[in-house]
């Protein structure tokens, strides 16, 4: 019995003796290693990166860069001849356009950026203007972080002056609402050094002549419950200072000067040295004015 047992487990002639699995497994990590090495010998694929500035943009991507329409709609609109480029009419799937190209849909002109509109309420001591060599504090310090798009002031207000100003990339609005026959309204709140007369007021009102032009304001009239130095003025010109000037005619000083209302934009909700992005009616609101 014991010799049958021990025969039975023997090793059997003509058979290899198994393979111990801690070789297995090292023998199979070895040839991973190997074919690993040999996969990393072979020479990547070149990828060829596309350089907007030289081989262009698809037009329908840039139409829909600008937010005019989805790439899919551009692609409709580009067939039926809505987009010239370069003042001819491209109908062309697969069009490229360069950065440098005059773009045209429906006749406007646009930019592969999208639109951005913000609206900040200035601080005293801040200056309007994109940057100052000497130093000064300027207003796109408070509003560096409101777009990644390059934005613009639209128009500006002194350095003392606080309140509404609007920034934009897109430039047929900032013309529109900087040309004088727009006739863009602002509404001023001045703080003046000594109640206004009222004889001085309705002057002002009439019309009056200022460095041999007529000033024309729209409205003008006493803050409700405020003593007769707090003042509102209506007005649509564009003249440099023009609301200071208007009181130094009449030897008043204005000591604040606060922009409460820009072409129908209000401050409502919106704190000193804040900024925010219009709302799609707003937007629409100006286009229209």
């Amino acid at each position: 019995m014991n010799s049958n047992k021990n025969s039975s487990r023997g090793r059997q002639p003509g058979k290899k003796k198994p393979q111990n699995t801690f070789t297995k497994k090292f023998d199979n990590k070895k040839k991973f290693s190997n074919d690993k090495r040999d996969n990393s010998s072979q020479k990547p694929k070149k990828q060829t990166i596309s350089n907007p500035e030289v081989d262009g943009i698809r037009l329908n991507k840039y139409i829909a860069n600008a937010g005019i329409c989805s790439r899919r709609e551009a692609d409709v609109f580009i067939a039926a001849g809505s987009a010239t480029v370069n003042g001819k009419i491209v109908t062309e799937m697969g069009y490229r356009v360069k950065l440098t190209d005059e773009v045209r849909f429906d006749g406007s002109l646009i930019s592969p950026e999208k639109k951005r509109y913000v609206l900040l309420n200035k601080p005293k001591n801040f200056i309007t203007t994109m940057e100052d060599d000497r130093g000064r504090k300027t207003v796109m310090e408070l509003v560096g972080n409101a777009s990644k798009e390059r934005i613009y002031p639209v128009g500006r207000l002194d350095r003392n002056t606080t309140g509404l100003l609007l920034f934009t990339n897109d430039g047929e609005l900032a013309k529109k609402l900087t040309h004088p026959k727009h006739n863009i309204q602002k509404i001023y709140h001045a703080s003046l050094d000594k109640k206004l007369s009222n004889a001085d007021l309705n002057k002002i009102a009439e019309g009056f002549i200022l460095d041999e032009r007529k000033v024309i304001v729209d409205e003008i009239s006493y803050i409700i419950n405020q003593p007769k130095s707090e003042v509102g003025v209506k007005i649509h010109s564009g003249r440099n200072r023009i609301v200071r000037r208007i009181f130094e005619h009449f030897n008043y000083k204005v000591v604040k000067l606060d922009r409460v209302i820009f072409a129908g934009l209000t401050k409502k909700d919106l704190p000193r040295g804040h900024w925010r992005h219009l709302t799609e009616m707003e937007v629409n609101n100006l286009k229209m004015l």
